[in-house]
């Protein structure tokens, strides 16, 4: 058992998984919305579609794939990758004493600032949240708040189920 009385690490794993996934829908909603209002000149492919096109084109397959299967691999990939990076929260999560919806805050800024401003430019993916449009920064930074709390309370409450009720 892991400080907290949570239960065991699978089903604290599970817990940032299920968060993670159940976060994405929320979070891919409220970057759909903002989108939508950016100037027109702003509103070019949101950075989910614009990873998998950059990946897909490294290796080969974006030239095969119609708009619909682009746009299916996109979903896949976003959700895929807010289920594990739950997954990767949840056993961190579970050692701090405050609430879930703050933990899962900063944790979804941490995963907004290691994506746009580390790896996704030092892989060549995309150019760096400092060289993107503000409003396009505060949107992916939005979004990942929104991401970030949701899973904080729904980790919470799964994990919650696990723990003997109180006498």
């Amino acid at each position: 058992m892991l400080a907290g009385g949570y239960g065991d690490l699978a089903w604290i794993v599970l817990s940032g998984a299920v968060g993670g996934f159940v976060a994405t829908v929320p979070m891919t909603a409220a970057m759909e919305l903002m989108h939508e209002r950016l100037p027109w000149w702003e509103r070019y492919h949101l950075p989910p579609s614009q990873i998998i096109s950059r990946i897909t084109e490294r290796i080969g397959l974006r030239k095969y794939m119609s708009q619909p299967e682009h746009m299916t691999a996109t979903l896949l990939a976003h959700f895929v990758y807010g289920t594990a990076t739950g997954a990767v929260y949840a056993p961190i999560a579970s050692r701090v004493p405050i609430p879930g919806a703050l933990k899962g805050v900063a944790f979804g800024l941490l995963v907004w600032a290691t994506s746009y401003l580390g790896f996704l430019p030092g892989l060549g993916i995309l150019r760096p949240a400092t060289r993107q449009p503000p409003r396009r920064t505060a949107l992916m930074i939005v979004a990942h708040i929104v991401w970030g709390s949701v899973l904080g309370i729904v980790a919470d409450r799964i994990q919650a189920l696990r723990q003997p009720p109180e006498a």
